[in-house]
């Protein structure tokens, strides 16, 4: 088994060494000793993976809490497939959920583009009276 720097592990996962040590805080992923002669950590070949896998988590939105649930399913060995797939449909339905919402803000915000005439005075129906008036809504 062929260690590691924490930095080597990092620049694998993708990721900052700061992250790498914001994920060992939260328990996300093991930190080794530090050896008693001194010197660096040596971080086993599997961080990488496990770096990996909270870094793509996290990109398809799972929040840290999330992805530290997912990583104790995938440890234990009674965990069946069926709950990470409950979780990722519960995802899904979040994001769904902002996707609709991003398009009602895309909508208001062409409304109320529109209905600026773009030049002349403020005093002109503007987007600042209508957001005012919450008619960007």
């Amino acid at each position: 088994m062929r260690t590691m720097t924490i930095s080597k592990a990092a620049r694998q996962a993708g990721i900052g060494i700061e992250s790498v040590r914001f994920y060992e805080r939260r328990g996300l992923i093991h930190q080794p000793l530090k050896p008693a002669a001194g010197g660096f950590r040596d971080y086993p070949p599997e961080t990488v993976s496990r770096l990996r896998f909270i870094r793509e988590a996290q990109e398809l939105g799972f929040s840290l809490d999330e992805i530290a649930e997912l990583l104790s399913l995938r440890a234990d060995p009674k965990a069946n497939c069926a709950e990470v797939q409950r979780r990722a449909e519960i995802k899904l339905t979040e994001v769904q959920c902002k996707i609709k919402r991003l398009q009602d803000i895309g909508a208001a915000l062409d409304r109320l583009i529109s209905a600026c005439p773009g030049k002349g005075a403020l005093g002109a129906y503007s987007i600042l009276e209508a957001l005012e008036s919450g008619a960007g809504s």
